[in-house]
């Protein structure tokens, strides 16, 4: 029984040696080339792929707990939406991407495709990435409070006992400050400044109140569309990118410091919105 098994192997190998010795190194080439393909593209990308991510109504609940917490005052409730919009990321440190999903987001126009060293620093581990994300959110947080504190003093509110926490789960990054400057003001403030409206925006903010540039604009106005704003607050610095790729049904603003944004906000509740900037190109 052994020695019919080691005919048989033998059989075989003779057979695949000369089906290989007949045909030459071209007729394989093909073959060689799809497998070489095929394990290509299942390698790690040096892309990243970047799509609308998720949105959060930040004077909303996440997880149970309000977005935005205030003690030492009184809140009042609006009737409608603040969305901040963040972008899906992949490609980066923990979250790796094969050359074949880099290639499928290229040729879809609700994706973009960067280069890693674009996005984050070539050799940045998944926690050294973790860690900047969420120090970039606490410091974009921070801001977004003595901004919006300062505006209200300004305005002659007492605001000398407000205390104010956030809760978002997986949101990192700074370019929520603008969005939950405007929450904390609307939640101090009698007036309901959505007038029942979804408006979402973007935009680092500093504790002065001045309003600066963010990434993947193109994507967080999808992905604000898609959750059904209406009105969008964009960074002033960003026009270049937002002219010409606002999707349809949503309405820019441009806004560079958080005293426009409120204005822009109010004037999006009460319908008085022929007198608002829109983008335009430099």
């Amino acid at each position: 029984m052994h020695e019919n098994n080691q005919l048989h192997a033998h059989s075989a190998l003779s057979r695949i040696r000369n089906y290989l010795g007949s045909h030459s190194l071209r007729y394989f080439a093909g073959a060689i080339a799809v497998i070489l393909a095929v394990v290509t593209m299942m390698l790690p990308s040096a892309y990243t792929v970047e799509g609308p991510g998720p949105t959060q109504d930040v004077l909303g609940s996440s997880s149970g707990s309000d977005v935005i917490s205030i003690s030492g005052a009184e809140t009042h409730k609006d009737s409608g939406k603040l969305l901040l919009v963040t972008v899906n990321a992949a490609g980066v440190p923990g979250y790796p991407v094969t050359n074949a999903q880099a290639l499928v987001a290229w040729l879809d126009p609700k994706q973009t495709v960067m280069p890693q060293e674009v996005v984050f620093p070539v050799g940045q581990t998944s926690e050294e990435y973790a860690e900047e994300s969420s120090h970039e959110m606490d410091s974009s947080q921070s801001s977004a409070t003595n901004a919006a504190l300062s505006y209200l003093k300004g305005k002659g509110m007492d605001v000398s006992g407000v205390k104010v926490s956030m809760h978002v789960d997986d949101i990192g990054g700074p370019s929520a400050g603008m969005m939950y400057a405007l929450g904390i003001i609307d939640k101090l403030t009698e007036a309901d400044e959505t007038g029942g409206k979804t408006i979402a925006g973007t935009g680092t903010i500093d504790a002065k109140g001045k309003i600066g540039a963010i990434g993947g604009i193109r994507l967080k106005m999808l992905g604000a569309l898609r959750d059904g704003a209406t009105w969008f607050l964009a960074p002033e610095s960003n026009c270049n990118e937002v002219v010409g790729h606002v999707p349809q049904g949503l309405h820019v603003v441009k806004v560079s410091t958080l005293d426009e944004a409120y204005q822009a906000l109010v004037a999006i509740g009460q319908g008085h919105t022929d007198g608002l900037a829109g983008c335009t190109a430099s």
